[in-house]
């Protein structure tokens, strides 16, 4: 990998560093791509984002490419399948969360049009570019994330607290929390050594 001025939370792991330079960030507005990140969003609660990135492979043949309609259709056998799959997170409150979560998403984009229509509408269509200089500076959750969270929960959605949320809205664009001196952000660019630090 090349020293670029990276967020320090990318570390050193290729796998991080990939996603971060080519992922984390970018405006997502397709539903199937937004539930994936709602899902593994989720599943990282209490663990690393590293540890859930290594096992997303494993999640998107065990989530049948996380199809929300197939998902929501997952019955006893599939939920016996998933406790027993060691390639995903065995945690049966995360398991079932997901299939209530494909409900709740199908209901949402049914009334709205799409769960992207409904989740880009809280910022008009615009990702919020925040202008952070340190990680340090980065929040855990914001007002937006706040709002969407108690909107999420109030259609079905569960794992879904402002903590999480807001990882997602990083994760999928809505908001951009890329550091000023990262190069993902115009005018940065300069390579410098690499830190490491953990994300969450």
């Amino acid at each position: 990998m090349s020293e670029r001025a990276r967020c320090p939370w990318a570390g050193e792991d290729p796998l991080n560093i990939r996603y971060h330079d080519t992922e984390w960030g970018v405006p997502v507005h397709d539903d199937r791509r937004l539930f994936e990140l709602l899902v593994l969003e989720g599943a990282q609660a209490g663990l690393s984002w590293l540890t859930v990135l290594r096992k997303r492979e494993a999640y998107r043949a065990a989530y049948r490419g996380f199809d929300p309609e197939l998902v929501a259709r997952f019955g006893a056998r599939d939920r016996r399948r998933l406790l027993g799959d060691e390639g995903i997170v065995r945690n049966r409150a995360k398991i079932e969360s997901s299939i209530k979560n494909a409900n709740a998403l199908l209901e949402l984009a049914a009334e709205e049009g799409s769960f992207s229509k409904w989740l880009w509408s809280f910022v008009d269509g615009k990702p919020v570019k925040n202008q952070f200089r340190k990680q340090s500076d980065v929040p855990a959750q914001s007002p937006l994330a706040v709002a969407i969270s108690k909107e999420l929960k109030r259609r079905g959605f569960s794992f879904v607290g402002p903590t999480i949320v807001y990882a997602f809205l990083e994760a999928v664009g809505v908001v951009d929390d890329h550091l000023q001196s990262c190069f993902k952000r115009a005018g940065a660019g300069r390579p410098r050594a690499r830190s490491i630090a953990t994300r969450r």
